[in-house]
């Protein structure tokens, strides 16, 4: 996320840091041949909704696999991921070779600001109405003195999970799906400005909505939606209520990350943050958790901002948020991939309250080699208090992947959901199993079935 030490770009009058923004504005025109955004001549569009697919979970250790791949990018790059270093390029190498393999259509976009070449990538899902985008962004570098893995290789990396969960689940949607990694962010915005500037007006008006992540795995997290746009904020809040998880307004990152040049295109921007420097107070602390009296973030660009940087509880939560929102918005179906195998168990296996973890066995035999990376793992599970159950796969060589970890604020009923596992490393065909435990008392459930698409 940008420092922000002047006056914000214009935003509603009810949030704290408003101001003329015309220092900022200054900042975010300065760009090498890049014109003016001229200010919406009409209200904002509002985007519209339509029934959607169930959005697949994220998981915390599908991000971190990410994360970890850009720390070593930092740690081979001189320490971090910055604008016109050679970190910054290797960080939209590997993000775009993913995109790539799983079928999106790539573009980098070169740029020049503070006397280097600067990337952005966008990448287009094929399909959707191209009339009607729904875009999901976040920036990709980091300040130079560090690798920044929580800012913001945390939203990167959420961006890229959702951007692969829509190939892995073979999912349609209705409106076109977009997403965009920036450069220069922490110099001014300066990737996704250019971006924006050089959009014809045909095409601005083309976007129902941009959806911003900037660091989204803050260690002494705090749960943080963007209330500019009131059809997007009320999204995000019914996401986490219906997830017993309280949310705040975002007044920190006001004017502070790539939202910003989106908004003032008049172009519907929401999005997600859960903290930088600000103090967490005590109110924060009794609903989220964490330490009252500290910043959300303290390494904040600093060298210290490295992948032990993340709390994972935040980094997963946020993640299949953004799924949530992505699916919700774009309204399509999702499909089992052509020629996938499934083996089935319909066997009742009891969860024993606050006991020690129960198995479901399914023998899996005809098929050659190893298993995708990209294996359906289909659960069926009954139970009074979801937020206490961990689930995991093992695989025939014994190895476990974590599906579900407990969660304290998920007081919902039942897990009846599909995940995706990459277990490209296991053979095929042998005994799998399904683990599951209930780690605290005065619940009870049972594993009703379960099935593995390959």
């Amino acid at each position: 996320m940008f420092v922000l030490n002047g006056p914000t770009l214009p935003v509603t009058p009810r949030r704290r840091r408003t101001a003329a923004g015309a220092a900022l504005t200054a900042v975010l025109l300065g760009l090498a041949s890049a014109p003016a955004i001229a200010a919406p001549a009409a209200p904002a569009r509002v985007p519209t909704t339509r029934p959607a697919a169930d959005a697949p979970e994220i998981p915390a250790a599908n991000v971190k696999a990410h994360l970890n791949q850009l720390q070593s990018i930092a740690n081979a790059n001189g320490g971090n991921r910055a604008h016109g270093r050679s970190g910054y390029k290797a960080s939209l190498d590997y993000v775009k070779s993913k995109l790539d393999a799983a079928g999106y259509t790539t573009s980098v976009q070169q740029f020049s600001t503070s006397g280097a070449t600067g990337y952005n990538l966008v990448a287009d899902w094929p399909g959707g109405d191209p009339n009607h985008v729904v875009f999901a962004g976040s920036h990709l570098d980091s300040v130079s003195a560090g690798p920044g893995i929580n800012d913001n290789g945390s939203g990167s990396a959420g961006v890229l999970e959702v951007a692969l969960s829509v190939a892995k689940s073979g999912y349609k949607p209705d409106k076109h799906l977009r997403f965009g990694w920036w450069g220069a962010e922490e110099l001014g915005m300066r990737g996704s400005s250019y971006y924006v500037n050089q959009l014809p007006t045909g095409e601005r008006s083309k976007i129902d909505a941009y959806l911003n992540f900037d660091m989204i795995g803050s260690p002494n997290p705090g749960y943080f939606v963007y209330g500019y746009d009131a059809s997007l904020k009320s999204l995000f809040e019914d996401w986490f209520t219906a997830r017993n998880i309280a949310t705040e307004v975002d007044t920190e990152g006001d004017g502070r990350s790539d939202h910003a040049p989106f908004q003032q295109a008049g172009i519907p921007v929401g999005g997600l943050f859960s903290g930088a420097d600000y103090i967490k107070t005590a109110e924060q602390a009794r609903n989220w958790g964490g330490t009252a009296g500290r910043a959300f973030d303290a390494c904040y660009h600093r060298s210290c901002d490295t992948s032990s940087n993340i709390d994972d509880k935040a980094l997963g939560t946020n993640s299949t948020a953004i799924a949530g929102a992505v699916w919700k918005l774009s309204g399509g179906s999702s499909t089992t991939p052509p020629g996938g195998t499934v083996f089935e168990s319909k066997a009742a296996v009891a969860i024993p309250d606050a006991g020690p973890a129960v198995e479901s066995p399914i023998t899996v035999s005809g098929l050659t080699g190893n298993a995708p990376s990209s294996l359906k793992v289909g659960v069926n599970i009954t139970h009074t208090y979801r937020g206490d159950l961990v689930l995991d796969l093992v695989g025939p060589s014994g190895r476990t992947y974590r599906l579900k970890s407990s969660d304290g604020n998920d007081s919902a009923a039942d897990v009846v959901t599909t995940y995706t596992v990459d277990a490209s490393t296991e053979t095929a065909n042998g005994v799998w199993k399904l683990r599951a435990q209930d780690v605290a008392p005065q619940d009870s459930g049972t594993v009703n079935g379960w099935k593995l698409t390959f």
